[in-house]
This record gives C-alpha cells, sequence and structure tokens, in this order.
C-alpha cells in the first residue's frame, strides 16, 4: 500500500513548489497526537533529504514521505485537493479513520483514544 495523491492535488501541488520556486521538493505528511479526534494530519513542502525510517512514494509525478510510524495510521490514504465556500486545501482520505472530526483534519482510528475533549474545531458533540 502507499499513499497517493489525486490528478487535482498533483495539479496544485505542482503549480504551488513552480511558484515557490522549488520544483524538486517532495510532499511530506504525517499523524501527530491532538486535534479534536485524537490525532491529527500534517501535511509540509520537504526539500531536505528522507530520514532513514521515511517510505517514499511516487503519486501523479510527486514523490510523498511519510514517517514510518506514521504510515501505520494512514497506510492506503489518498491526498485531494477540494474547494468550497470558505477556499480550497488539501484533504486526507484515510481508510483507517474510524471517525473524523468536521473539520477533516482530525481523527480517530480503531482502538484509538482522543474524542472532542481535547479541542479541535468546534463541530464535535
Amino acid at each position: 500500500m502507499s499513499i497517493t495523491l489525486t490528478s487535482r492535488a498533483a495539479c496544485e501541488l505542482k503549480d504551488l513548489l513552480m511558484a515557490e520556486g522549488k520544483q524538486g521538493a517532495r510532499l511530506r505528511v504525517w499523524v501527530a497526537g491532538g486535534g479534536c479526534s485524537g490525532l491529527q494530519y500534517g501535511l509540509g513542502i520537504e526539500e531536505d533529504a528522507p530520514q532513514p525510517d521515511d517510505q517514499i512514494f511516487a503519486s501523479e509525478g510527486i514523490e510523498v514521505i511519510c514517517d514510518g510510524l506514521s504510515l501505520q495510521y494512514m497506510e492506503g490514504a489518498s491526498v485531494d485537493f477540494v474547494e468550497d465556500t470558505l477556499g480550497g486545501g488539501f484533504k486526507i482520505e484515510n481508510p483507517n479513520a474510524t471517525s473524523s472530526c468536521g473539520c477533516g483534519s482530525s481523527f480517530k482510528t480503531e482502538g484509538g483514544g482522543g474524542g472532542c475533549s481535547s479541542g479541535g474545531c468546534g463541530s464535535c458533540g
């Protein structure tokens, strides 16, 4: 399994990398504790060399990097770019998430802790 990009997300990322003069950069995705559902996603542009525990996936002409710990929560996930009335942004579709926050940046997995008591977007409960 891997982490993939939709064609729309890849197009937006390529435009962003070109605009910032970072055509050789990669997209790093990760999971961190926190968020109103227990875990939260992170996305960033990575120009540094990969770390020893990083996994690198090629998708739609862009390399996606994920550390081994985060990958156990995100295996099979897809990064998309969506637009709504508030603007556009990247969204992760994660088949491992058993529930997620209304904001879409926080999630919980099977047996995972969390819940809305830890703060977050305010759309819980």
